[in-house]
């Protein structure tokens, strides 16, 4: 059959006149198809970054973000240039090839038996009893404080979920859920309110979008058939989160009558507005943005029934409590959700104040480094920081890109980018707060692409965003908090995959010295010399000594 491709004034160049890469875009309504196949050729974007921003109101790359010139013939998907349309062609054609069954999770041998149910409509397999369900939990490293919370869950399917969320799941990469989706989805379908830790990287987004489009999918096909009306909200302490959590959204969501709204600073809060008011299930966005917004513009929330707070000790962090609050008593006693590798006791009361009964949910060790990253601590005075950095990155045996190099300030990040170019030749960009959001978003896309082999940058990278591709961090400038260098730390390693870390450390660093032995004993990672002999180190050496000698006392 001849491919064609019909132009805005309805008349159709054939496929024979088209060149084969240009056939593959559909440009309806929104350009002009030349007749002549070389300037049509010409005007059709080859790569996503040739493409300029989206504005206000305008449609978006489904792949990338940018403006979405065109149409995908075979999706009916917004879409910027060739580059996107073949990858989007190519999750396509992945989601429609038949995935071999996994093999199933195999468990120390015990005399209990568990079995793996892949649809509970078509199962008679009775639910574990209470005993099986602790067992469960303690090889996981599950640890649960609450009453009547689901078992964990060895399959998406055994939730109950939408096919084409499951569909979706499989698209996005989740073969099997991770311990913390285990527990926390069942947790959520359940409606319980939940403080979550787990270690970073270990999926703890999906845990919550997937009950979130499930349960607004259903309540759309129900009740909600012309417009969507807001049902959940997730905040975030940073654009780039946010900006990560929406699009995750949008994978999980595809094809189900489930649409969402980023609302951050850096974008036209008109264009906002307006994809608010025109009807969405999720809204997702930072504190003080939200603030702003519902101030100067009336918007029902009355019907938003989940709440999450994301990365929630970092917002407290932030100073963003008070807010959170404002937004939190502005809804209609809604199910919280509060997330975070790190949860210290202010989390704890903030959690009790907005929710009657809180299920906690701990997996693996708490306020802890991820166990998948190999830890190294280096001595380095301050003065030699720098050219100890450049000998890594130069080395065939450390250098190990992509790389992740994490600074204390912003304009130390300009400099260093500039003089790891220019020292090393690995040409390195820099990411901070003070950049614009189209800025920062192109500097993530191109190292996340592989054009950027190094980026360093300020905390705005340290929370929750899913780098994939980085299997090296290099803590530059130690952070003011462990906890902060546990989420640093993190960057390395996502959802298991091993990962390497570098720090450096000397006397500045000192206030933090019992901590960060204390973390790289645990991680069973070695222990500098001067770091371990020097006096502001002795408390957390001389601490386990004398509780050696009372246990021998007694």
């Amino acid at each position: 059959m001849e491919s064609c491709v019909v132009a805005e004034n309805g008349s159709n160049v054939s496929g024979d006149s088209v060149p084969k890469g240009v056939a593959l875009l559909a440009m309806r309504s929104r350009i002009q198809i030349p007749v002549k196949a070389k300037k049509l050729e010409d005007d059709v974007k080859e790569r996503c970054w040739d493409q300029r921003e989206a504005l206000p109101d305008e449609p978006r790359c489904v792949i990338c973000g940018r403006y979405g010139e065109y149409i995908c013939n075979e999706t009916d998907d917004d879409i910027c240039s060739l580059e996107c349309k073949g990858i989007l062609l190519s999750r396509l054609a992945k989601s429609q090839q038949p995935n071999a069954r996994p093999c199933p999770v195999k468990l120390p041998a015990t005399d209990e038996c568990y079995y793996v149910r892949d649809n509970d409509n078509k199962s008679d397999v009775k639910p574990l009893t209470t005993d099986q369900t602790e067992l469960l939990r303690r090889k996981l490293d599950i640890l649960v404080k609450g009453d009547a919370t689901p078992p964990p869950i060895w399959s998406f399917a055994s939730c109950k979920l939408p096919q084409k969320l499951l569909e979706n799941i499989e698209i996005a990469g989740y073969e099997l859920p991770t311990p913390v989706q285990m527990q926390a989805i069942p947790a959520a379908l359940a409606r319980q309110s939940l403080l979550v830790s787990a270690e970073t990287g270990s999926g703890k987004t999906a845990s919550f979008l997937i009950p979130i489009v499930s349960q607004c999918a259903k309540v759309n096909e129900e009740h909600f058939q012309n417009q969507q009306k807001p049902l959940a909200m997730v905040l975030t302490p940073t654009r780039e989160l946010c900006i990560q959590v929406e699009d995750q959204a949008k994978v999980l969501g595809n094809g189900l009558p489930f649409k969402t709204a980023l609302v951050i600073g850096g974008d036209a809060m008109a264009g906002q507005l307006h994809r608010i008011q025109q009807g969405v299930s999720l809204i997702v966005g930072t504190p003080g943005r939200l603030i702003d917004l519902l101030t100067k513009h009336e918007i029902e929330l009355d019907t938003i029934s989940v709440l999450v707070l994301d990365e929630v000790d970092c917002m407290l962090q932030r100073g963003f409590r008070e807010q959170v609050m404002q937004i939190f008593t502005a809804l209609s006693q809604p199910q919280v959700l509060m997330y975070s590798a790190t949860i210290p006791k202010e989390v704890e009361r903030m959690a009790s104040s907005m929710a009657k009964k809180v299920t906690v949910i701990s997996v693996g060790k708490p306020n802890k480094p991820n166990q998948a990253v190999k830890q190294l601590a280096i001595w380095v005075d301050s003065k030699r920081k720098k050219q100890k950095l450049f000998d890594i990155l130069m080395s065939k045996q450390h250098y190990k890109p992509p790389v992740i190099v994490f600074v204390g300030s912003r304009l130390g990040a300009d400099l260093l980018s500039e003089a790891i170019t220019v020292s090393t030749g690995i040409k390195a960009l820099s990411i901070h707060g003070e950049k614009s959001m189209k800025d920062r978003r192109e500097i993530v896309r191109s190292f996340l692409v592989g054009e950027i082999p190094v980026i360093v940058a300020t905390g705005v990278l340290g929370r929750g965003i899913d780098l994939l591709t980085v299997k090296q961090v290099i803590v530059f400038d130690m952070p003011n908090s462990i906890k902060e260098y546990v989420h640093q730390v993190g960057r390395a390693s996502r959802m298991g995959g091993e990962g390497t870390s570098i720090v450096f450390v000397n006397e500045e660093n000192k206030k933090l010295f019992p901590e960060l032995v204390e973390t790289l004993k645990t991680s069973g990672s070695a222990i500098p010399r001067e770091l371990a002999n020097s006096r502001y180190s002795v408390g957390s050496f001389s601490a386990g000594r004398g509780k050696r000698k009372r246990k021998h006392g007694f």
